[in-house]
Order: structure tokens, then C-alpha cells, then sequence
């Protein structure tokens, strides 16, 4: 089937555009949601750190990007979803409703794995639309499923935390096979979801087995949403990046941008197919 890719930048959404190349079906278009005026939107629905790295994404993949804005807000919370205007699920709607129009796509691809809450409303869109969701890391067991992930060269890094154990001055920026085993601690100490699917972190995808390029960080800032004693919350803002070829060495990586962040800045804000669904 022809599919279109909701990209958050994150490590799941990225795994299962692998997933489903692997099946069979062919990545036509990217999609994604931005926020209007911030970094971090205060959204159940999607992850919008690292957005100013996302049209990199459609040079990386060389495939067109279809991007909408977020207008909406989380109206109807209720356990099933049914359309309400001015809701940010109607968002979705709207850019997947453009894609489908303009490329022809059959099916949805969805980086779900665990949120019932996520499931249901992209299900919800996805059935108006007549479209297939994909979703092939759902209810996967995370621990094997991130080992997985690391271990198909999935590149990825970490760009917020927000859980007991995980340090923005520390953490932020660090290549997610090389926090594979700290995780795996916390997720034993402290019932932390390893694949961070009760929000405990957030990454972005530098390079993968699609990636026709390597997304390079040159530049970014740590910005500290939450300076809690306990479990303080921060995230990477992006401010200079680049694609190269991926025969290329570059000198530049988010490991030796990480140590000398520019600044840090603080925010007030606080089979027969897959099962069908965090758009992360």
C-alpha cells in the first residue's frame, strides 16, 4: 500500500516507517504536526520538541513533507473519541485529509505502542478518511522492542526528560544506545517505561536504514521546562543542523555539541497486517 508517515522525529515513528517497508508497503509522504509558538506543546497527543529539525526529515528521505500547524487543544478527553471542532485531533484530520488528496495514500503509518488514548482517536481519523493505520509496535514488549530498535541502526538521541533518574544537564543529547543500559535500571528500580511511553523521555532520529541522508546536530540549547528537585524536566532546542551524504565524516555531532550547549534557557511553562497504534 501507498503510506503516508506521521514523523514526530522520534525513535517510534521512525522504527515503524521500518516496519513497514519491511512488510511490503511503500512510505510516499511524510506528515507532521507543529506547534504555533512554542517548542513544547501541552498536548496528549503529540510530541513537538525538536519540530525545528523536521524538514531535514523530507531531504534525509527525499520524499515530500506535508506539515499543519497545531490549532486546536485537548477538548474531548473522554475515553472514546467522537469529532469535536476545535479539538487538535481534528488537526490531524485535516493534514492527513490534504495528503490523501494530493498523493493517493491507502494507509497511516503510526509510531504507537502503548496509549489507548492515542489509539482511539487516530482510529477515529483514520476510519472518517478511509485509511488503513499501521501500526506495528503495538503492545510490543518494550525492552526487546528498544534493544530492537538500537540494534537496526536507528540512531537516535534523547532531546527531553521529564522522570526520576534522568538528568537534563546530564542526559540530554545522548545517544540512546548508549542509554539503553541506564534505562533498563530505572525500568527496573522505578517501573520507568523503557521506550519512555509514560512520557519519562523523548528522542530524536539522526539516521536510519531509510534515511537517504544523516541528519547532523550542529548547534543547540538546554532549555529547563521544570527545575524540580526530583524529577526536573528539560528539553534540546534545536538551533543549527544540517544533512549530509552519509559517506561523509563529519566533524559535527550532537555528542560534541552537547558538553558546550550554547545556553541554557528556562521556560514558565509546565500476519494480515499490524494491530491497528504516541505519534512519537
Amino acid at each position: 500500500m501507498k503510506v503516508v508517515a506521521l514523523i514526530s522525529g522520534g525513535k517510534d515513528s521512525c522504527y515503524n516507517m521500518m516496519q513497514c517497508v519491511a512488510a511490503g508497503h511503500r512510505i510516499v509522504a511524510l506528515a507532521n504536526l507543529r506547534p504555533a509558538h512554542t517548542d513544547e506543546l501541552d498536548s496528549y497527543m503529540y510530541q513537538t520538541v525538536g519540530h525545528q529539525a523536521i524538514e531535514l526529515y523530507a531531504d534525509a528521505m527525499e520524499l515530500p513533507l506535508y506539515r499543519r500547524t497545531i490549532q486546536g487543544s485537548s477538548l474531548d478527553t473522554s475515553r472514546n473519541y467522537s469529532e469535536t471542532e476545535g479539538d487538535e485531533v481534528e488537526d490531524l484530520y485535516q493534514l492527513l485529509h490534504l495528503v490523501k488528496e494530493k498523493e493517493g495514500v491507502e494507509a497511516v503509518s503510526v509510531g504507537a505502542i502503548l496509549s489507548d488514548y492515542q489509539r482511539v482517536r487516530v482510529e477515529n481519523v483514520c476510519l472518517r478518511l478511509g485509511l488503513q493505520p499501521l501500526a506495528y509496535l503495538w503492545r510490543r514488549d518494550q525492552e526487546s522492542l528498544l534493544s530492537e530498535m538500537i540494534s537496526s541502526d536507528l540512531r537516535a538521541i534523547l532531546i527531553k526528560v521529564a522522570a526520576f533518574g534522568l538528568d537534563p544537564e546530564k542526559h540530554l543529547g545522548k545517544p540512546l544506545a548508549d542509554m539503553e543500559p541506564y534505562l533498563k535500571q530505572l525500568s527496573q528500580k522505578y517501573g520507568v517505561h523503557i521506550c519512555g511511553e509514560g512520557g519519562e523521555y523523548e528522542t530524536f532520529t539522526l539516521d536510519c536504514p531509510l534515511f537517504k541522508k544523516k541528519i547532523v546536530i550542529d548547534a543547540a540549547e538546554t532549555v529547563i521546562h521544570s527545575a524540580d528537585a526530583f524529577a526536573p524536566v528539560g528539553y534540546l532546542r534545536f538551533t543549527k543542523m544540517h544533512t549530509e551524504n552519509k559517506d561523509s565524516v563529519s566533524q559535527t555531532s550532537i555528542s560534541a555539541v552537547t558538553p558546550a550547549l550554547e545556553e541554557t534557557a528556562l521556560s514558565s511553562g509546565g500476519g494480515d497486517g499490524p494491530p491497528s497504534f504516541a505519534l512519537r
